[in-house]
């Protein structure tokens, strides 16, 4: 899968290229979306998204939908490009997993607000609070969405630390959903190479 920079209808595959792709492929593109995962507590997973798990979600859709005309691949493009980082943030999918259905309709209501309660924390900086859900709102007052998607803006100075080898927690302060970790040398690693 070639990275680029920035996903453009030329800079994707045909079906048919993706099909042969994939099949060589699959196991380094979910490794990759592996090592970019961060579990913060029993019950919230950080899928940090990155061009190559954009660009896969994307082929993956035209590939399900069989999409092959223009506006339709534009019209994925526009739904999945703006979850990929830009050189000054981390944009992650935030899953909330509960597998018993009706534990996670209990907890779904109790943590209305989590995703606004995450936050990373480069070493030596203050803590950014995740900007969530900019495309649609994705709670009421009933419940908050098992699904979101969270955008991390750090500043030059964090990205500089973080790039210099500077320790990063994630972590959320939500009153039912206290919780923190270190992201892992090797996730951060990764996360790093988003940075400008």
């Amino acid at each position: 899968m070639q990275v680029t920079g920035k996903i453009t209808r030329d800079s994707l595959m045909t079906l048919e290229a993706y099909s042969k792709f994939r099949k060589a492929h699959k196991q380094e593109v979910m490794a990759h979306r592996q090592l970019r995962s961060v579990h913060l507590g029993e019950h919230i997973n950080l899928q940090f998204e990155s061009e190559t798990s954009i660009r896969y979600q994307i082929q993956e859709m035209l590939r399900i939908e069989k999409i092959f005309e223009e506006e339709g691949i534009e019209q994925e493009i526009e739904a999945y490009a703006p979850l990929m980082p830009d050189g000054s943030n981390w944009k992650a999918t935030m899953l909330i997993e509960y597998p018993d259905v009706n534990e996670r309709k209990r907890e779904l209501a109790r943590l209305i607000g989590v995703e606004d309660r995450t936050f990373v924390e480069v070493e030596g900086h203050a803590r950014v609070y995740a900007i969530a859900d900019e495309d649609m709102d994705r709670e009421n007052d009933e419940k908050t969405s098992a699904v979101h998607f969270v955008r991390f803006e750090l500043t030059p100075a964090m990205c500089a630390a973080v790039k210099a080898g500077a320790s990063v927690k994630v972590g959320c302060d939500h009153t039912n959903y206290p919780a923190h970790v270190s992201v892992p040398p090797e996730a951060l690693a990764s996360l790093a190479s988003d940075l400008r």
